[in-house]
């Protein structure tokens, strides 16, 4: 049976889809205004200081791969599409960005758009650097073209299967969830505090790994608005603390010298960077001037507290070693803990002042997300060699010698010992871990 009224409108509604598509795509396509100051252009731009704001920015980390020219581009990035390869940013004029002019330096740092109106991915952090101001980009784009070394080396092809490899649909993304306003200071606070609020949400680009992800990869709050800026988040294999000020698995019990130092030698009486936190204090939080590591420390410790439903606490407890030396701990977790833990995480788990890291209380293990913590076992951990404390401390990996389920039993008996209250860990949690860092099961 026909129905032609009914298939006029499908005609008609198809035809609108497709008339909205080349509009939106014709759009998507626009290079937009970057929205420098005139004023700019009276200014000397100052190459040496916008080499610190590349330290601030850790710029040489994310576009260096191993083992390659500096800023040459082409380190593999992990993205729930797939993988992409950051771009060649040396004044090289066929393959890097020597061919920018400050405008076109700007509208990239800012809008994540290149001169030729492609969009980029927002695993370029734009989404943080539009705080940054005029002169600081200036500094950078002069640091970048004077100073570095041309390479001619062609940016990697991203590994994203079509049709998610299009690019002009992120347009629609950087309409919905972008905010590219500039840092505006608080009037209630003082200039530290300002100065550290600024390097966080913009050149620093905590949030980025920091700050909860919505349904489309966007970051629940990019300015600090609410509770759920850097109260924790799911980073690939790993999954990056809350930096606010819970008890549990926040930085509620550190002081601001305890995150000055975490920032500055990469660890602490209690802890230790490990992860992609690592390689920030590696690259560029240990270079940061005392002033504006002690800038960023205090503003971090000023975050409230983020939403408590869910979050593991900690409440200091000897009833763990109680078991230990009464020997009757006898869970998986416990006996495993003895075997392979114990000798430098201290039955206590305490650790050692400074060179093993405490887990009693420790955020990481606290978590909502364990990843951080199953990566580290699976695979071990180094810890950053920094001019405050250059012996680089590494951790050996069990994964070779471990099942899942004794991972997540190690796991779970870490993250429910010693005052520590968090869920436990499922093997099927471990075995998603180890498949995604490439780590091979035991023989038997």
């Amino acid at each position: 049976m026909r129905h032609p009224a009914r298939n006029r409108w499908l005609i008609a509604g198809l035809a609108l889809i497709v008339a909205a598509t080349v509009v939106v795509s014709t759009g998507a396509h626009h290079v937009p205004d970057p929205a420098i100051s005139p004023a700019l252009a009276q200014r000397t731009p100052d190459a040496a200081r916008g080499e610190y704001i590349a330290v601030l920015g850790d710029c040489a980390f994310c576009h260096t791969k191993a083992g390659g020219p500096s800023y040459a581009g082409g380190l593999a990035l992990s993205s729930p599409l797939g993988t992409i390869y950051s771009s060649n940013i040396t004044p090289d004029r066929d393959t890097g960005i020597g061919a920018y002019t400050l405008a076109d330096f700007v509208r990239v740092m800012r809008l994540g758009v290149k001169p030729d109106g492609t969009r980029l991915y927002p695993a370029m952090p734009y989404t943080a650097y539009a705080r940054v101001t005029d002169e600081d980009l200036q500094d950078l784009f002069a640091y970048l073209q004077s100073s570095i070394a041309p390479v001619p080396l062609a940016s990697h092809a991203t590994d994203i299967a079509w049709p998610l490899s299009i690019r002009w649909p992120l347009a629609l993304w950087d309409a919905a969830f972008h905010d590219d306003s500039r840092f505006v200071t608080d009037g209630s606070q003082d200039p530290q505090w300002n100065r550290g609020a600024y390097l966080v949400q913009g050149l620093a680009h905590c949030g980025t790994c920091h700050t909860p992800r919505g349904l489309f990869f966007e970051e629940k709050d990019l300015r600090g608005r609410s509770n759920l800026y850097l109260s924790g988040a799911r980073l690939d294999a790993s999954s990056p603390i809350n930096l606010r000020g819970n008890g549990g698995d926040g930085l509620g019990r550190w002081s601001v010298a305890d995150i000055a130092t975490l920032l500055k030698s990469g660890r602490t009486e209690h802890s230790a960077a490990t992860g992609p936190m690592a390689d920030a204090v590696r690259h560029s939080t240990q270079y940061m001037t005392d002033q504006d590591v002690m800038s960023i420390a205090i503003y971090v410790k000023s975050l409230t507290p983020a939403p408590e439903g869910g979050r593991a606490s900690f409440v200091a407890s000897e009833s763990t070693i109680g078991s230990i030396m009464a020997g009757s701990e006898r869970s998986p977790g416990g006996r495993i803990y003895l075997d392979s833990c114990a000798a430098c995480h201290r039955l206590s788990g305490s650790g050692e002042n400074s060179t093993f890291p405490t887990l009693a209380g420790n955020p990481s293990v606290l978590s909502a997300d364990p990843s951080s913590l199953i990566g580290v076992i699976l695979e071990g951990a180094r810890a950053p060699s920094t001019a405050a404390a250059p012996s680089g401390l590494t951790m050996p990996g069990f994964g070779w010698r471990y099942s899942d389920a004794d991972i997540a039993a190690l796991a779970t008996f870490t993250r429910s010992s010693w005052g520590n209250d968090a869920p436990p860990v499922t093997a099927a949690k471990v075995a998603g871990i180890r498949d995604q860092l490439h780590i091979s099961r035991p023989d038997y």
